[in-house]
């Protein structure tokens, strides 16, 4: 395919169907290339500027895919969460070096990937604290807020010394109860002193 046939293919799926991010072997089904040969036809767009690799294996349009949808394509079981969320979602000052993903799987290969986006790291956690959300793969408020406060103390980090906290008195109270009551008790003082209760 020519390189504008490839970019119209990569376009009209991302408007009538959505999609942004494609692994190689649905290019490979979509196009009737080998998937050897494809990969040698993706280097050499990639080169160009005509598309973007975001990770290993996976291709798109450039500047059409978000972190979350890159996320769930790499592991769809996984969602974002941490200071990269609370940023997201105005509750820190401080843009984070890195995404950092909850999931319930383990990672085999790597579990930091370098992306476009920065490095996305995944974090295989108990089945008590992982909890996807029912929409999208960003964490609400209030599980960010708890999920950064554990990966800050597990580190021995206190998270106040970390960042910047802004509008937490904007966090639900009964869904922040809610979503604490799955933490170490360490979680729920250091969150308490946080929100000043």
């Amino acid at each position: 395919m020519k390189t504008s046939d490839w970019m119209k293919f990569l376009d009209f799926q991302n408007r009538r169907h959505g999609k942004a991010l494609f692994r190689v072997a649905e290019l490979a089904n979509a196009t009737g290339h080998a998937p050897h040969a494809l990969n040698v036809e993706l280097g050499r767009l990639a080169s160009k500027g005509a598309i973007a690799r975001y990770a290993t294996g996976v291709y798109g349009l450039p500047g059409r895919a978000t972190p979350e949808e890159l996320v769930t394509v790499l592991d769809n079981g996984a969602y974002i969460t941490g200071a990269y969320a609370l940023n997201r979602q105005n509750l820190i000052t401080q843009a984070s070096s890195e995404i950092v993903c909850f999931t319930n799987r383990r990672h085999n290969r790597s579990r930091a990937r370098t992306t476009p986006f920065g490095k996305i790291v995944f974090v295989r956690v108990a089945s008590n604290i992982y909890r996807k959300p029912a929409e999208g793969a960003l964490a609400p408020p209030e599980q960010a807020f708890c999920d950064f406060v554990r990966l800050t103390q597990r580190q021995g980090l206190d998270p106040s010394t970390i960042v910047t906290f802004r509008g937490l008195n904007t966090l639900s109270k009964s869904r922040l109860s809610a979503v604490l009551k799955r933490y170490p008790l360490t979680v729920l003082r250091k969150a308490n002193q946080l929100l000043g209760i």
